[in-house]
Formats: C-alpha cells, structure tokens, sequence
C-alpha cells in the first residue's frame, strides 16, 4: 500500500516552502516518524518525518524546489521491505550498464553544442560583453534596458548612436517595480550581467530573502531614529563575578548580561508603554505583555525567538530561556511558535566586537535596543580620571509613535538601571 508524503501545515501567514534536502533516496528503508525531508520556510527550517514505516519509493519535489501546503513530496510503500538488497543489483547493473551508455552521451553533446553560436549571436545586442565601456557607460547612467534598444552595428551589437536615440526618444528606460518577497532584486528585468569565473551565483534562501524583505520593509514603513547613550559596567560586572559561580551551581546556567539587560528593559517598558507598542492602522495596540525578542546570529542569517512573558521570569528563568532558545537556533530547531509575535527585541552585537551600530526594528514592534562591546576608557568620576569597562547603548524607535522625549527616557531608565543593579531587585 502506497503512502503519500505531503506538505504540512506551515504555521501562521505561511503556504510555501522550498525543499531543502532530502535525507532518503528512493529505495531506502524507513521507520514511522523518521525525519525524511527538510522544508526551509521563510521563518524557520522543519523536518517533514516519515508517515508510516516501509520504502520510500519515489520523491516527487526535488531539492530546491518550491511548493505549498498539502503538495504531494514523494511515497511510501508500506508492504515493500527489500529496499536494501535491492541496492547491489542496482551497482551490478550499473556497471554493466556503463559502457554502452558512454557512447549515447557523446552524441547528444555535440549536438547541443551546434546551436549555441546561434544562440550568442541573436542575444549579442543583450550581452554587457559585447558592448564597448562607452556604451555600457551610457547604457548605466541612463538607467537605460539594452534589451530594448535596437542595434545596428556589426553582428547586431549596440553602437553609441543607438544608446542616443534610444535616450532621445525615451523608449528604453529600464523598469524597476517593487521588490519582490526577497527584498534583494527588482521583479522588473534585470540587465544583462558579465559572467566571471572568479564569481559564484548562489540563490538566495528563504531566511535570508525574509530577512532582507524585513528589513527593507522597516525602512520603508517606520520613521526610524535611533538615539546613544553609553552605560558605566563596573557595578553589573562585580555583582556578576561575585555570584556567578553559586548561581551557576544553583540554576544550572551561566549567570550573563543580557538577564540584566532584559530585567532593565522591561522596567523601563513598564514605564513608556510607547516603546512596547505597535501601530495598526490608524490605531496604537498597547501591549500589556512582555514578549522580549533576542536576536541570534545563525549560519543561515539572523533569527528572533521570543522569550515569552519575560516580566514573569526570575533571572534565572530568563538565562535558561535564552540559552535554550539560542541552541534551538543555532541547531536549526525552532518552532514557528518560538519566532512569532514579540513585543520589544534586544540585540547583542557585542559579542561580535561591534563597538556601535543602529539597529534595524523588527516590524511591526517599534523599539529594539543594541547592545555592543565592553570597551575599557578613561571616565570622568567626581574630580578624578578613571578606566571603567562602558558600553555604547542604542535604541532604534519608530518617531511615529515615540517621541524622542521617551526614547531618551527609556535609554536613561536602562543606564540607571545597569549602572545600579539593585534599582532591578528593588522595582525602582
């Protein structure tokens, strides 16, 4: 009996996936609930795992290609368990098959090989390496599509006259619409790129189009202004190093900053509930929640779990809750649950070395605070120079809807907070 394997339910506001890889071939034994496929979203990455236990005898969706929920991947059969033995045959025959398919290959070759001049010579007026610098010059600062400019010159290449009268007459501009779901190349006609052996295409995965579709969108959407402050480490640090061997064998995780960080945030959340929220609309939503985001570095791009209800967390909750979350994303295990929603986000670039930058929002939230590198320098305290181990703070807002009255607020709220730890025990 054949048994399909079929798209599942992605999750919220998702119908496509690109198959990414496939863990069996055809003709591989097996188990109910093993892991047969990779489906990569634009959220996040899942296993599609085997409905019943046999053979998997055909796979219909072939790496890197897209499909939609509920499309047909590939079968089962549940009454076939010989795959294995059927492996040595296969090499048997193929082997012997060999030599008298070496010269059926041959043929088709050649063959191939006849219409590719053609094939050169009626796109030649298309080609970037046909044309002169002058005219590519032209063609670029007139924002100008060659495909639309009819050629004249020897073996139907575009000359300087050509360029000109297509100017003139404003019939070849180059149309570039919207951006399409991957934010990183115009939908309209791109032109004509040089190949080059010193350069490697690679498309794009669905990560990292969502990301750049993300943040063009901020950009377009959000009035964004960011505004710096810098926050003295000294207190945080030595009440980190005094606890962090005890909390450590008490809570079974490292005791790190970002626990500070979020406690600081929320109570300066609480307080400018602006930064919290979000627009709809003509409306503000007020969030009466805390769903703070951490974004996580990934080999596949940069990824926001949420840490759910963060005001309800001990310190202790929040270390465990980001660490899992963290390892979820780097092994490329996290749920779409665990990527949607969030209220405010938090970004660490310090752990690069990124000793300032302007964080991007995470629309449609309207804050998000970077962190950076602990730099030693020379502080003014009282009437004397010191070192102090400070920290550059940014918080990116949209001006729509916080003023600059509270964002300044919010960063001052988090400063006095790190600077002095004990306002976090004592909720002031």
């Amino acid at each position: 009996m054949a048994t399909e394997i079929k798209v599942p339910t992605l999750g919220e506001s998702v119908s496509e996936a690109t198959v990414a890889k496939w863990m069996k071939s055809p003709g591989d034994a097996v188990a109910a609930d093993e892991p047969l496929v990779e489906l990569e979203t634009d959220k996040v990455t899942l296993e599609v795992n085997a409905p019943a236990a046999g053979v998997l005898t055909e796979i219909l969706a072939k790496e890197g290609s897209e499909v939609e929920v509920g499309a047909l991947l590939g079968s089962i059969d549940e009454s076939a368990t010989a795959a294995p033995k059927k492996e040595e045959p296969k090499k048997e025959a193929a082997k012997s098959e060999a030599p008298k398919e070496e010269p059926k290959k041959e043929e088709p070759k050649k063959e191939a090989a006849k219409p590719a001049p053609a094939a050169a010579a009626s796109s030649g007026s298309h080609d970037l390496k046909t044309m002169s610098p002058a005219v590519r010059k032209l063609v670029d600062e007139n924002n100008l599509d060659p495909t639309k400019i009819k050629p004249t010159g020897k073996d139907g290449r575009l000359v300087k006259e050509d360029v000109q009268k297509a100017i003139e007459a404003g019939t070849a501009k180059r149309s570039f619409s919207a951006a399409p779901a991957g934010g990183a190349a115009p939908s309209g006609p791109l032109p004509p790129r040089p190949e080059d052996p010193r350069e490697e295409r690679v498309k794009m995965t669905r990560l990292r189009q969502a990301i750049a579709r993300r943040l063009k969108e901020a950009q377009n959407t959000a009035a964004m202004l960011t505004t710096f402050n810098e926050v003295d480490m000294t207190n945080v640090m030595a009440l980190r190093n005094e606890y962090k061997d005890g909390f450590e064998k008490k809570h079974g995780v490292k005791l790190g900053f970002m626990s500070f960080f979020v406690k600081a945030c929320i109570a300066a959340l609480q307080e400018l509930p602006a930064v919290n929220a979000e627009i709809y609309g003509d409306e503000i939503v007020y969030k009466n929640f805390f769903d703070v985001g951490v974004a996580v570095g990934t080999p596949s791009g940069l990824v926001v779990p949420i840490l759910r209800d963060a005001d309800q967390l001990s310190f202790a909750g929040v270390e465990k809750g980001i660490y899992d979350l963290g390892v979820k994303a780097r092994d490329g295990k996290l749920s779409l649950a665990e990527m949607q929603g969030g209220t405010f986000t938090i970004s660490n670039g310090g752990v690069y070395g990124s000793l300032m930058s302007t964080p991007i929002l995470n629309p449609p939230q309207s804050g998000i605070l970077g962190m950076h590198k602990i730099q030693p320098r020379p502080m003014a305290v009282g009437n004397s120079v010191e070192i102090r181990p400070m920290m550059y703070l940014a918080l990116s807002y949209d001006h729509r809807i916080v003023d600059g009255r509270e964002a300044v607020t919010f960063l001052v709220k988090v400063k006095d907070a790190i600077e002095d730890p004990r306002r976090l025990l004592l909720d002031l």
